[in-house]
């Protein structure tokens, strides 16, 4: 019992660093081969992970040559285009100017009403609205609606919209960010003093933040 639970920990480890080299993408957004590989990847560390008598190097050593096909496969798709259409395929206009492309549709193997639905999981109720929707390669719709449906921007009423930026975690559970505090050109006095004024310190602080208009925002633990 003893032996197939570190037999789990070592394995599951080594999926987790795995996954975290294949990088940062949602499941959604995976390309068919990089799909292809998590999927083996779970197998294979299942199979040595509920069997002790199977070495445990038999799940170790495939996952990490997997990790390596993914990589080698990773540096072809930045390199080549035409390696890029061949395994993660190329984005098809299923809308174009208003009017839906039947034979894209087919290609895909997309019905109206699935088309219905992608459209409605972008807050679009009716199809009259679309100008153009792509199929994306990772099976995302991209929509763009047309001129007269599309929401009102500043730009459209011609003002100016003030610079943002964004927020820096100051403080998080109590624990100051000092790497935030250097990339702001602030450090642990004047810290100190802001959140003094609050009435306590950084340390008793649940979260602590600095947007980019000098907004500051903190409000202590348990409070």
């Amino acid at each position: 019992m003893l032996i197939t639970f570190f037999r789990s920990v070592i394995l599951y480890l080594l999926v987790l660093i795995v996954m975290r080299f294949m990088g940062k993408r949602e499941i959604s957004q995976l390309q068919p081969f990089e799909l292809a590989i998590s999927i083996m990847i779970a197998d294979l560390a299942s199979i040595p992970m509920s069997e002790v008598g199977i070495p445990i190097w038999s799940g170790i050593i495939p996952i990490l040559g997997l990790l390596a096909m993914h990589l080698i496969i990773s540096v072809i798709n930045l390199k080549s285009t035409k390696a890029r259409e061949i395994l993660c395929g190329k984005p098809r206009i299923l809308i174009s100017k208003g009017k839906i492309d039947e034979k894209a549709l087919r290609k895909e193997r997309f019905t109206i009403n699935e088309l219905e639905e992608r459209l409605r999981s972008k807050g679009i109720h009716s199809l009259g609205d679309v100008e153009y929707a792509i199929l994306e390669t990772s099976g995302e719709v991209t929509v763009i609606q047309k001129p007269g449906k599309r929401n009102t921007t500043l730009e459209d009423m011609q003002i100016k919209a003030d610079y943002e930026g964004i927020a820096y975690d100051l403080v998080v559970d109590g624990r100051i960010m000092y790497k935030n505090l250097e990339k702001l050109g602030k450090n642990y006095k004047w810290l100190e003093k802001e959140i003094g004024k609050f009435g306590y310190k950084p340390e008793d602080t649940l979260v602590a933040t600095l947007d980019g208009k000098g907004q500051f925002f903190c409000q202590k633990k348990g409070g």
